[in-house]
């Protein structure tokens, strides 16, 4: 084997492995003016309580009726026989532990957890046991699950709908 291709090899090698160092972060030319630090210490900051306080609209059936979100909210609906059931309560757990997404996407959580008050959901909807509705704006029922869902399996659900994806587009249009 000649000693050229052996060196080419070897030098290939070496040069794909890099240096072996942490690069030194780039310095900067131009440093801040006392106008910009003191700008920068001065600006309000958002206290962590006020970005963990970011609640969700959770309504009880009785309380609503399904007219009152049309071209306004996307209601989720859970269902379930009692407040005790595990997954009603799983639901909600889940739901308001990352509402951030739900939020984003106008979404208003009704609960229904007795169906001797017959609601007008439940009448509406007719749910067995636990449910988890998902309606668009336009009112129409676009998705059940007979189990809990995580939040990004609803807000990808919700992406997909004809209107969430207008409202996406129309996003994007705006400067």
């Amino acid at each position: 084997m000649p000693r050229f291709f052996i060196f080419a090899v070897m030098a290939l090698l070496v040069g794909a492995m890099g240096s072996g160092g942490d690069p030194s972060p780039p310095s900067r030319v131009n440093p801040p003016s006392a106008a910009d630090v003191d700008a920068a210490q001065s600006a309000p900051r958002e206290a962590p309580e006020a970005a963990a306080s970011v609640s969700l609209h959770v309504l009880p059936a009785m309380e609503s009726a399904p007219e009152e979100f049309l071209w306004q909210a996307r209601p989720v609906v859970i269902f379930a026989d009692t407040a005790a059931d595990p997954a009603f309560q799983l639901q909600l757990e889940r739901l308001q532990a990352r509402p951030e997404a739900l939020l984003e996407r106008d979404v208003v959580v009704i609960t229904d957890a007795d169906p001797s008050e017959n609601s007008l959901w439940r009448q509406k909807l007719h749910p067995r046991g636990f449910s988890l509705v998902i309606i668009d704006k336009d009112g129409q029922v676009k998705q059940r699950k007979p189990q809990p869902w995580s939040v990004p399996e609803i807000a990808a659900a919700i992406d997909k709908f004809p209107l969430r994806r207008e409202e996406i587009g129309r996003a994007r249009l705006m400067p």
